[in-house]
């Protein structure tokens, strides 16, 4: 992407989309209709009914986290996830799923033990892995992808 671009943002909160220009992805931009940030610190739930177009429809690659909340493992790797959300933010989406509220796409997304963390980009699966990891080997699994 070239300096000059500008990205079709979704926004996590209300679903709109926002045309931002990439020079100012880190400058916290502000959704034109909920004036929420397009952009958040921290992951953003995903629902039955918000999955498919913020997965589909956002040219930024987006990690989602399969999760529950009886979840012990979940519980201890959501800290991870956080700190990372705000580390990569501007290059990279997380967002999360609980998967007892949203059974359809845990179901469509074959979601056998969680956590899952499946890492999308234009709207198709590039890679997954379960098990709650520690920061230094989600950073590496990411590294991979080129993030």
């Amino acid at each position: 992407m070239n300096a000059t671009s500008t990205l079709e943002l979704v926004c996590p909160h209300c679903q709109a989309i926002n045309r931002v220009p990439a020079e100012r992805l880190h400058e916290d931009p502000q959704c034109g209709r909920c004036r929420k940030p397009v952009l958040p610190l921290a992951p953003v739930a995903l629902t039955d009914a918000s999955f498919d177009r913020m997965i589909t429809r956002d040219p930024l690659p987006i990690l989602v986290d399969f999760w529950a909340a009886w979840c012990g493992p979940c519980r201890m790797f959501a800290p991870v996830f956080e700190q990372a959300a705000a580390r990569y933010a501007g290059q990279l989406r997380f967002a999360k799923v609980d998967t007892e509220a949203a059974q359809g796409v845990a179901a469509r997304n074959q979601i056998r033990s969680i956590p899952t963390l499946i890492l999308f980009r234009g709207g198709h699966e590039v890679d997954r892995v379960s098990g709650a990891l520690p920061a230094t080997q989600l950073q590496a699994w990411l590294a991979r992808h080129g993030l």
